[in-house]
């Protein structure tokens, strides 16, 4: 099983209201799991307290838009580097480490951007174009979504 099956699966997982998925091929086993307190955390306790215990089984509340895109240049020649997955964004491989790359620093293609952590794996980004970092658009250490903007690169 590659890694996109089962950023796929992890995907099918989310937007589901399946609580958890194992599945066993030759020499390799995954679970995944959602966590129970997905739910929990967006409601106000009192409101929770009172709602009947169904309202745990709805949806996940969608995650509100980044507040970086009102301050996008709307440049039309810059390209978006956008989240392969579901994770938590890292612009470094650990706190006492530089970041891989900061606003202005040319990249070229195949060369690491940032780091997501998603299910205690960490995934390199890495871009597929060659330019400049024109805007990092999320904020080191915090969720992002699949399809979700990191980067604004300006082609070289």
């Amino acid at each position: 099983m590659d890694l996109k099956q089962i950023q796929d699966l992890v995907k099918m997982v989310n937007k589901s209201n399946i609580s958890e998925l194992t599945i066993e091929e030759k020499d390799i086993k995954i679970t995944i799991k959602q966590k129970e307190d997905k739910y929990i955390t967006a409601a106000p306790v009192q409101q929770l307290q009172s709602a009947p215990a169904i309202a745990t089984a709805q949806a996940p509340l969608p995650v509100a838009p980044v507040a970086a895109k009102a301050e996008v240049p709307a440049a039309s020649n810059l390209i978006t580097i956008k989240s392969p997955m579901i994770g938590t964004f890292y612009r470094k491989s650990s706190p006492d480490k530089p970041n891989f790359v900061d606003e202005g620093d040319e990249v070229k293609a195949g060369k690491v951007v940032c780091i997501i952590e998603a299910m205690k794996l960490f995934n390199e980004i890495e871009s597929e174009i060659s330019g400049k970092i024109v805007k990092v658009l999320v904020e080191d250490s915090t969720p992002v979504e699949y399809d979700q903007p990191l980067f604004l690169v300006e082609p070289a």
